[in-house]
């Protein structure tokens, strides 16, 4: 039909029009679903294939649960206070999740990952966001879940590529499959790093804080949470240390919105921010030498990997209490004596029972600038015990038979090769009983008694207490005892405290137990089984206690009684204290110790200069003292219980021998084989004729002028081993004999005799010479000369004069006699001037003055506990 018939209106071509564009659109949308669906299916095989391609790279995600994590090994005094955490690059502490805070878990959750609940392991928005940042500014900033940090940082490397990315994804998603969230977010706590060498949650807690994680408040928990993402940046200790505080508000503010704490719970925790105490970055280790001794024993033992990676858990024997007192003592009182010169000191306390190391302060201060701190005096340094070493010489001669009682010589001796030692006085105060010697640590007694003992002998008994720094004799000599050698605080405290122990052998302890991770005991020190068992003797107790009792007795100091030196050491009568200087005053040091404790100190300079004016009793007692009475002065006392083979027995005073009848005597301690037995050949009987004082002959006997007279004749141990001679008497017996002629009927020859002062003697300032004339003939006069002077003449007998203001000093007298046939006869002696009496006369008084033992002080009083 043609179009004429029908003509075509403009609202018919619009309906047209409209058909053919909805034909158009329709072949198009089918075009672009086709296109579309062929696409998806394309990407799905795509997918499948990628991820079968990178499945195979993938390692397994039980991976995390088999994972061995580096834990650090944990250092606890015997208390439980935490000292030190070892580890190698990381830091980390296992914790459980019931032991971590919600606030922890919350804060965490809040700002790093508010959908981890909901999600299966990614978040499509912040994974599309990431891919989009990798694509075109390669920072990957955000984006990543909680299990996907976790992949992050145990499973895969730390590289930024799409290839890790997928990976991540697809790990990520089987991990979500295999643990339940609270697994996941435990495991995530406890490896994600927190800054420096802080790994976990734990470590981060410890390092930050100092406490325990379950110990935190909401706002420091805020703090922490807030630190994985840029730890460098928002940590405290960080080159912007306030740059945390807005990460935290942040983190508070994230809490509040996802509906964790309330609005008044942030404001609160915001205004707490800046009173925040952290802990002093890189300084959390307490008692540093001794928990660093306790780490280089740990892995000499168990090797440098089981002891920074496996998590031990190390009880040692330290009281962190006794230690801060000490290292306080030590740090305030070498302050206090700068002007001596002196910048260093060291101490340590022991248990004498079981070797226990209570104490260990290796210097002033392990982090000092001013001195090499980190040095440990305690167990490193090498330095000259001076006197020090005095008692275990001593105790060597007591197991070589001599005893508490046997007499030594104070007096100035050349022991060859130009050895000639003296006091620390500067003076010599003649015979003293071995008691005396060694609780006045005199020199040269030590030094014969060294000498009697023999220079090996008494190395071997120091080895056997301890002592491994001496060896070769031949090193030392007789200074030895003075303090010749060098030795460790460590091992002469310990040594001290075996005696503290009767001789019962100790060694330094100081691990009572080690764990590994799982809490399965490795080792163990059994402190009562110890106590119980039989022990190695490195002495008898017996010889052990009379040291033990002449150290402790403060009357055997008489010698320096009342003097500085008494004030600073006179302590209850159970201490026993010994002190030492070192030659040039370069080591000052103080010991002592009770039947529980043994105290070691030591002050000086680790450069080796010599100290001004600073003795053992000026420089380390005062250390010594400060630290004993805060140790001891809240304790009971409790003496050495004395052993069964100690008895008491009177000798004589002066000889310390066998007294015999008459004799002065004091009481001493002896092991029961060793009380006196031997006559008294000390004292001397001689026969001498009295107008002379020579020794008699026959006509003076026959002459009825003789007389017996008794002389103490003094030698010690050394002089007689030595074949010295005698040197002390009073007054000496005279070797000579009496050359004269005397006759019974008084008809004789003319002779003269000095009968008054004796030739050798000692008188005062003011004296009389009186002498006997004996003649045929008429005497005429009798003249007196004092030094070859002017005579004073005397004519009738007794013949005598006095002599007035004579200086002291020594002096000649020569007496000659006149009679009527013309002759003369003359005599001369020697006398020394001194007003208050010969060297011997004061020594023999100071020994005679000498206080009596106290024989109750070895009864035992135990301790209340």
């Amino acid at each position: 039909m043609s179009s004429a018939f029908f003509p075509i209106t403009p609202r018919i071509n619009k309906i047209l029009a409209r058909r053919k564009s909805r034909r158009f659109k329709l072949k198009i949308l089918t075009l672009l679903v086709t296109f579309g669906f062929v696409f998806f299916v394309l990407f799905l095989i795509g997918s499948a294939v990628a991820f079968g391609f990178f499945a195979r790279e993938l390692p397994s995600p039980n991976k995390l649960s088999d994972k061995n994590f580096d834990q650090a090994t944990k250092i606890y005094d015997r208390n439980g206070s935490l000292l030190y955490n070892v580890f190698g690059d990381q830091n980390r502490t296992l914790v459980t999740l019931d032991k971590i805070p919600a606030d922890i878990k919350n804060a965490t959750v809040a700002i790093e990952d508010k959908n981890f609940y909901k999600h299966k392991g990614f978040d499509p928005v912040g994974y599309i966001r990431a891919v989009r940042e990798i694509a075109f500014d390669r920072q990957l900033q955000g984006g990543s879940t909680l299990t996907q940090q976790l992949v992050k940082n145990t499973l895969l490397s730390s590289e930024r590529t799409i290839t890790r990315k997928i990976k991540e994804f697809i790990l990520s998603v089987q991990i979500e499959r295999r643990f339940s969230k609270d697994e996941i977010l435990q495991m995530y706590l406890n490896e994600v790093p927190y800054g420096g060498t802080a790994w976990g949650i734990e470590a981060a807690s410890q390092e930050y804080f100092g406490k325990h994680v379950w110990e935190l408040k909401l706002v420091e928990s805020a703090i922490l949470a807030g630190l994985p993402q840029k730890p460098s940046v928002y940590s405290p200790h960080g080159s912007n240390p306030e740059a945390y505080v807005e990460r935290t508000k942040n983190v508070l503010r994230r809490m509040r919105e996802d509906g964790y704490i309330t609005e008044e719970q942030e404001k609160k925790a915001a205004e707490q921010l800046p009173k925040v105490k952290f802990a002093r970055f890189g300084e959390g280790i307490k008692a540093p030498h001794f928990s660093i001794h306790v780490k280089n024993l740990l892995e000499e033992k168990y090797g440098p990997q089981l002891v920074q990676q496996g998590g031990l858990r190390v009880t040692t024997t330290l009281d962190l209490n006794l230690q801060n007192m000490a290292q306080k003592v030590v740090r305030d009182q070498v302050a206090s004596e700068k002007n001596l010169q002196v910048s260093n000191g060291a101490a340590m306390i022991e248990n004498t029972k079981t070797g226990e190391v209570l104490a260990w302060v290796g210097s002033k201060n392990y982090f000092a600038k001013d001195i090499p701190g980190q040095f440990d005096i305690v167990s490193q340094a090498l330095r000259q015990p001076g006197s020090a070493l005095k008692p275990f010489n001593y105790l060597t001669g007591f197991e070589n038979g001599y005893t508490p009682a046997t007499m030594f010589i104070d007096e100035k001796t050349d022991f060859g090769a130009g050895y000639a030692p003296g006091n620390y006085c500067d003076c010599f105060n003649g015979p003293m009983p071995v008691r005396v010697a060694l609780a006045s640590s005199r020199n040269i007694p030590a030094v014969k008694m060294l000498a009697v003992n023999g220079v090996p002998e008494t190395i071997r008994k120091l080895n056997s207490f301890g002592i491994t720094t001496l060896s070769d004799s031949g090193d030392y000599g007789l200074s030895l005892t003075l303090g010749g050698g060098a030795i460790k605080l460590l091992e002469l405290t310990n040594a001290y405290a075996i005696l503290g122990n009767l001789g019962k052998e100790v060694s330094p302890v100081v691990i009572l137990k080690v764990t590994d991770s799982s809490g399965k005991i490795i080792e163990e020190f059994n402190t009562e089984e110890f106590k119980n068992k039989d022990g190695n003797r490195v002495t008898a107790p017996e010889y052990a206690y009379l040291i033990n009792h002449i150290l402790s007795d403060p009357k055997a100091k008489y010698l320096d009684y009342d003097t500085y030196w008494a004030h600073q050491l006179n302590f209850k009568s159970n201490l026993a204290v010994k002190t030492g200087t070192s030659e040039h005053r370069i080591d000052n040091w103080a010991f002592g110790y009770t039947p529980e404790l043994a105290i070691g100190v030591w002050v000086g300079n680790n450069d080796n200069s010599s100290m001004r004016g600073a003795s053992g009793v000026t420089g380390a007692a005062p250390i010594f003292r400060g630290i004993a009475h805060k140790l001891l002065d809240s304790r009971k006392v409790v003496n050495w219980e004395k052993p069964e083979n100690v008895v008491s027995a009177k000798v004589d005073s002066l000889t310390g021998l066998k007294p015999g009848p008459g004799a002065s005597t004091k009481v001493e301690f002896f092991a029961k084989w060793q009380i006196p037995t031997q006559d008294n050949d000390m004292y001397v009987e001689k026969r001498i004729c009295s107008p002379s004082g020579l020794l008699v002959n026959p006509s003076c006997e026959a002459a009825g002028l003789a007389v017996t007279k008794r002389y103490l004749v003094l030698y010690d141990p050394y002089t007689k081993i030595f074949k010295l001679g005698y040197t002390r008497c009073k007054p000496c017996p005279p070797t000579k004999v009496d050359t004269n002629t005397y006759d019974s009927s008084g008809d004789g020859d003319f002779s003269l005799q000095i009968t008054s002062p004796s030739d050798g003697s000692t008188v005062g300032n003011n004296f009389t010479v009186k002498a006997s004339v004996s003649s045929p003939n008429t005497v005429l006069s009798v003249e007196f000369y004092l030094d070859g002077g002017a005579p004073k003449v005397d004519a009738f007998s007794p013949y005598q004069v006095t002599f007035s203001s004579v200086p002291n000093g020594d002096h000649e007298i020569l007496v000659r006699a006149y009679d009527s046939s013309g002759d003369s006869v003359e005599k001369t002696i020697d006398i020394n001037v001194n007003p208050s009496g010969g060297p011997l006369d004061k020594e023999i008084g100071l020994l005679l003055n000498y206080p009596q033992i106290d024989t109750d002080r070895t009864s035992v009083k135990k301790r209340r506990n």
